[in-house]
């Protein structure tokens, strides 16, 4: 399915709880289940700065890194039935890098790039634990491709669309957005990106599908007055491949089966009211990117808003 139907059946969806919610309301029984958003909304900034003259003498160079952060989440009860539930996290950042001996400044390179929308509705049947329906969108706002005589840019690429469906439990529900949530399900991925003719240099989509089995654990902590936490668990299992029989009798043929791990948490500190330390680690593992497990950790002092 289109990205284009996606977002109009999810928009359909929420139209559709809406009206139930509107419903639900002629019923006294469930009117005591049906509740308004629970939303928080933070945008933070940090940067990190070093730069030296050009009588400077040693080896060093100077630098100037700055990454931008809006982390979003969002959930409402339509009704006593259905529950909508979204999370949305963007990052940016670039580096700016001073050259040794001339002490002049590089061009801009990107050091942080993320855009990850996940959507969840659950189906609250009373029952120990929920059927749902979710789609996630991950992608980053632009990737640079190094050709022979110049640089392309191919924005919101490579574009991950993933829609699964299956079982729910909402394991804990706290104060505000605080909860954790666990699904199993079946899913379906598709990875579409964009390649560049080395003669032309004109663009071309190339994409992917697999499909198989999922697991995510969501959890939204708030652990003090001043410190909290969001934490992502995901695992993939592969039944089918849409590549299969390229890679068929070469040494990467099984890659595509291994189990692919994605581990996020982050932490966030209040200083004060506005200065916020900000820790973030993310582990991955995906045998057809790389046999070994990648690892990433920012560190951050910065300024943070609360929009929400």
């Amino acid at each position: 399915m289109s990205t284009r139907k996606w977002i109009l059946l999810l928009l359909a969806l929420v139209m559709i709880a809406q009206t139930a919610s509107a419903q639900d309301t002629t019923s006294a029984k469930d009117t005591t289940q049906i509740i308004g958003w629970k939303k928080s909304l933070l945008f933070d900034l940090t940067t990190t700065q070093t730069a030296y003259s050009d009588s400077w003498v040693g080896g060093e160079a100077g630098s100037f890194t700055w990454v931008s952060n809006l982390n979003g989440n969002a959930e409402r009860q339509f009704s006593s039935k259905v529950n909508y539930s979204t999370v949305l996290k963007l990052s940016f950042g670039q580096t700016h890098i001073q050259d040794e001996e001339t002490k002049n400044w590089s061009k801009p390179k990107k050091s942080t790039d993320l855009i990850d929308w996940d959507n969840m509705f659950r189906f609250t049947m009373g029952g120990f634990v929920d059927p749902y329906a979710a789609f996630r969108l991950e992608s980053q706002f632009y990737t640079e491709h190094t050709l022979a005589v110049r640089d392309k840019r191919a924005y919101f690429r490579p574009l991950k669309l993933t829609e699964s469906a299956g079982i729910a439990k909402r394991i804990y529900t706290g104060a505000g957005t605080d909860n954790v949530t666990s699904r199993l399900g079946m899913a379906v991925r598709q990875v579409i990106n964009s390649v560049f003719d080395s003669v032309t240099y004109a663009p071309k989509e190339d994409s992917y599908s697999d499909g198989g089995l999922e697991s995510v654990t969501d959890v939204s902590l708030t652990l003090n007055k001043q410190i909290t936490y969001i934490g992502k668990l995901s695992f993939f299992k592969a039944l089918f491949f849409s590549e299969k029989d390229k890679v068929e009798g070469t040494e990467f043929e099984d890659d595509w089966k291994a189990v692919d791990v994605n581990f996020e948490n982050q932490f966030n500190v209040s200083v004060i009211k506005v200065v916020t330390v900000k820790l973030y680690t993310q582990v991955l593992y995906d045998k057809q990117v790389s046999k070994k497990g990648r690892f990433k950790e920012t560190l951050g002092l910065g300024l943070a808003y609360k929009i929400w």
